[in-house]
């Protein structure tokens, strides 16, 4: 569906400044509400937020629903009277770069404390809201029990558990729900103090004139609660329970030996069967979370890169046809129009852009790829249509001053040849305004170019297993000067949407 003309910021929650060693749902992520407001913003995007596994990535969670307990703010339950203040001043001091073991090693323990008060200073009221969360979220008994078993099994994946319990035999889930109840309730507790605090910060973004834009990764990783639930879902050896085939993209611009993610590809056919119920599903509850949503890898929906399962790279894989046009049709029919963007960088074809359009949904154009090559590359400006989104760069790219200075002198000749001005120091606010004076419908900045940050701020190399996704900024980066030079050229290019009046510094 074609969006109004806007713009906005892509951020992360774990990249709020927070004392607690991670980005948090508390008052920085009000602070930061406030500046879109401010600055004349529309949309906040964010990546998935899901409990990150092994490598600390968004796209590769224990769910595809849940949310990751590491957001949740110790402020905001010290609030609610689960901790105290004497509890919160004994949390060490840990860096601003995200050390995602110290983050679990520390804030897990509080976490704890939390659900144990919980068990005895709630209120009816937040008793009954718990109730009522267990009773709606048909997703959560499955996701709870796979957390407690895989803490339980020392975090071994889920199909090298013990044969009855990898298999839900029914006899052996109802032994394990008793001897471990507490733990299975500590995760269900989590997931209640996560959606209840995101609830009221999407509230709070909604009623300042701000949509969020999730992200729905294609894939759900091997080792998570979905895959655990519904392995017919997918292509699995039926007696190992690892996958046949693996997914992953060939070769291209972020790698000469393409990307192995190692997801279980889908059983499609089996999907189908079942009226794509495991989709609709999924849908639903994102649309509870965000507004609208990006799909990633969206040109897996019409045919998808299929590697056998003990190949070491993406090299040698196989295209194969997958069913998307039936399951959007089915999806609409049930939901509604959908307000999705789809993620169609990379190799595209034209039947991936038929399904697109057949279904109106936006594309991307991102501008660090719109330099080299001749005049036919799609992500030059004009070349773009209305119903995209345009960004400097995304997640998975350098930060627009890092990318830059690591162009040779010609090549950085070539943008400023195209810029039609003279060289500057701002080349990240350079890029901004050309991105806002295009036709695309939408225009949105990463946090670190709005801020004119190098390599250094980059949120994600693709390829690079560690090191990544650890990026925040400090809370007096957000200054009123960058507020009102964004307001400006948002205004300057006919951005601006109409937005409640904020009453922010």
């Amino acid at each position: 569906m074609p969006f109004p003309r806007a713009s906005g910021i892509l951020l992360h929650p774990t990249s709020f400044p927070s004392r607690f060693g991670i980005g948090d749902l508390g008052a920085e992520a009000y602070r930061f509400i406030d500046f879109l407001a401010d600055s004349g913003q529309h949309i906040w995007q964010i990546l998935p937020l899901g409990p990150t596994a092994y490598g600390d990535s968004p796209y590769q969670c224990f769910s595809a629903i849940a949310g990751n307990p590491l957001l949740i703010s110790p402020e905001i339950l010290r609030d609610n009277g689960l901790l105290s203040n004497a509890e919160l001043d004994e949390f060490p001091e840990l860096p601003l770069c995200i050390d995602f073991g110290w983050v679990i090693h520390a804030k897990l323990p509080l976490l704890r404390k939390a659900c144990e008060n919980f068990k005895i200073k709630s209120t009816p009221e937040q008793r009954q809201a718990f109730n009522e969360f267990c009773q709606t979220a048909e997703w959560l008994e499955d996701y709870a029990l796979f957390r407690s078993l895989k803490e339980a099994h020392g975090g071994a994946s889920w199909n090298t558990w013990d044969e009855a319990i990898a298999q839900r035999k029914p006899e052996a889930l109802d032994q394990w729900r008793q001897q471990s109840g507490s733990e299975v309730f500590f995760h269900k507790f989590l997931q209640f103090e996560f959606a209840q605090q995101w609830t009221h910060l999407k509230q709070y973004a909604n009623e300042k004139g701000i949509q969020i834009l999730g992200d729905l990764p294609i894939y759900v990783a091997h080792d998570s609660a979905e895959v655990w639930a519904h392995p017919e879902y997918f292509c699995l050896d039926p007696e190992t329970g690892a996958p046949t085939l693996m997914a992953g993209v060939p070769p291209d611009y972020f790698s000469p030996t393409g990307q192995l993610w190692g997801n279980p590809i889908y059983n499609w056919e089996r999907l189908q069967q079942d009226d794509f119920k495991w989709w609709v599903q999924r849908f639903q509850s994102m649309l509870t979370c965000v507004d609208l949503i990006r799909i990633d890898h969206f040109r897996g929906f019409e045919s998808y890169w299929a590697v056998k399962a003990g190949e070491e790279t993406a090299m040698y894989g196989d295209w194969k046809i997958a069913p998307g046009n039936a399951l959007f049709l089915y999806l609409a029919e049930q939901l509604g129009t959908l307000p999705i963007i789809a993620e169609d960088l990379g190799f595209i074809t034209p039947e991936v852009e038929a399904l697109r359009d057949q279904f109106q949904f936006p594309g991307m154009k991102i501008l660090q790829f719109a330099f080299d090559g001749d005049s036919s590359n799609p992500y030059l400006p004009f070349n773009a249509t209305a119903n995209t989104v345009v960004y400097t760069g995304t997640h998975d790219n350098d930060t627009t001053v890092g990318w830059f200075n690591e162009r040779s002198p010609e090549e950085q000749q070539k943008v400023w040849r195209y810029l039609g001005c003279a060289q500057t120091d701002e080349i990240h606010w350079d890029l901004i305004r050309l991105a806002f004076g295009t036709v695309s419908n939408q225009a949105i900045i990463p946090l670190q170019d709005i801020l004119g940050l190098a390599t250094w701020a980059r949120m994600n190399a693709p390829g690079k297993a560690m090191g990544n996704w650890g990026w925040r900024y400090e809370a007096s980066m957000l200054t009123s000067e960058v507020r009102d030079r964004l307001r400006s050229l948002t205004e300057l290019y006919g951005r601006l949407v109409n937005q409640p009046h904020s009453t922010s510094n």
